[in-house]
């Protein structure tokens, strides 16, 4: 395809995504929000007299307790109004305010508040911007509580940043004033009820059944896998679906920063970071629960994604003993996330020479699996990389599977195939000495890039 249509294409895709956002809706009247904000605090008053009620229960105390209150109000607000008021009010009270709507439909992958009256969400790969709006930088502030509070996390001006996650695991990120600028800011990143699996993948066209099967005799024969890729491109969700490759008799122990795996297994240990407290104590990092995981006889350590120091310790884990380990973290590229390795590995306070960490990660990591976020939004396993060792004072990588870009449909969906480079692994007798045959077809490959 010329680099011309190639333009061309691209250019008519963002048209046509630039023309399917959402135009907002006028905003509500003031004494809309009025009514709402007084049915809210007439409602909350009311139900503190009869706690523990469950969902249901709740609900229609609520629909009883709300036709009373309009009664009052008399002409205030048309009937349709009422309606949509004490529609916004149970999602206050009983879900998370205006954007339960977004959150309860499986279409929509992430939310983005930027302030209360600007809302956007991702929904297909494509971000749009919402219809719905906050009634102010408050209303906002109210939804963050009720989201950070249950899980003992807090947001106030000496801490204005918190990673939350909802009940079904879905990851929050907020940030208040003074950070940000124009209000309270909030992201969703939202996780199927249902978690996916390898079949999902596939389906998707995230990898091909090939490489499916590949990764599965990996995972099953304890290599050390690492998942790179950038910001949204679906490694948790990956490294969840290889996480279920582990066997069932195995002690995992997961560590994250906020609790997003969901594993199947009976024998499953999960550890969650700890921020400070308001004095500023009591913080438990990545590195202090891998450290400690250590001591916990764990058949696998999953972590949920590196960042730091704790590089260091998940790498001599892995090195001595502890095999079969699952991670994930932020890259360009395989060969990218070996050098953001290193640089974590001296966040750790220690004066290593360069070679000496490249021998550590040379002889950790045995897969690189590494998944892009494409232009028309799809997601894919772009190579899946063997780590080799080292030569000198470079890492050698060999790839083994990646996805080949052919070209641009008309609608502006990328064209392309997975293919096999044709090289066999190095670690290919393990698999076998594992009771796993390789068959050749693996490895048939057209290497033609």
């Amino acid at each position: 395809m010329s680099l011309f249509k190639r333009y061309l294409d691209e250019a008519n895709t963002a048209t046509a995504v630039k023309n399917h956002v959402e135009k907002p809706v006028s905003k509500k009247s003031q004494e809309f929000w009025e009514v709402e904000n007084d049915l809210y605090n007439y409602l909350l008053a009311e139900l503190k007299k009869f706690p523990g009620q469950d969902k249901q229960t709740e609900n229609k105390k609520i629909e009883e307790l709300s036709a009373a209150f309009f009664e009052q109000e008399g002409t205030r607000l048309t009937f349709e109004e009422k309606q949509e008021a004490l529609a916004y009010v149970k999602d206050e009270l009983l879900a998370y305010g205006p954007i339960t709507p977004l959150l309860v439909s499986p279409q929509v992958s992430e939310v983005m508040v930027n302030n209360f009256d600007e809302v956007y969400y991702e929904k297909n790969g494509k971000v749009y911007k919402s219809q719905v709006n906050f009634m102010d930088n408050q209303h906002v502030m109210r939804v963050i509580e009720r989201i950070v509070s249950p899980i003992g996390r807090r947001i106030d001006e000496s801490s204005p940043m918190v990673d939350a996650r909802l009940p079904d695991g879905s990851r929050v990120n907020a940030i208040i004033p003074p950070l940000a600028l124009k209000g309270p800011s909030m992201t969703i990143r939202k996780f199927s009820e249902t978690p996916f699996t390898i079949t999902d993948l596939i389906h998707f066209g995230t990898l091909n059944e090939m490489m499916a099967e590949f990764l599965e005799v990996c995972v099953k024969s304890r290599l050390n896998v690492f998942i790179s890729g950038g910001t949204g491109s679906g490694k948790t969700s990956t490294l969840n679906v290889l996480s279920s490759f582990i066997p069932n008799s195995d002690r995992i122990v997961t560590i994250e920063d906020a609790a997003e795996l969901r594993l199947y297994q009976d024998h499953i240990v999960s550890l969650e970071s700890r921020p400070p407290n308001i004095e500023g104590k009591g913080e438990i990092t990545i590195r202090d629960l891998v450290r400690n995981s250590l001591r916990m006889r764990p058949d696998r350590i999953v972590v949920g994604e590196v960042r730091g120091a704790e590089a260091l310790d998940m790498l001599q884990a892995m090195n001595t003993g502890h095999d079969g380990g699952l991670s994930t973290g932020h890259a360009n590229s395989p060969r990218d996330i070996l050098s953001r390795l290193e640089t974590m590995v001296l966040m750790a306070g220690f004066d290593l020479p360069v070679k000496a960490i490249r021998e550590q990660i040379a002889n950790a990591i045995d897969i690189i699996v590494h998944q892009s976020r494409m232009k028309d939004g799809t997601r894919k396993i772009t190579h899946i990389t063997e780590v080799l060792g080292l030569e000198g004072e470079t890492i050698v990588l060999q790839d083994l599977f990646v996805f080949k870009e052919t070209g641009y449909t008309s609608e502006g969906h990328i064209e392309g195939k997975f293919i096999s480079t044709g090289i066999r692994p190095s670690f290919a007798e393990q698999l076998e000495v594992n009771g796993y045959k390789i068959p050749a077809s693996w490895f048939a490959g057209e290497w033609q890039l």
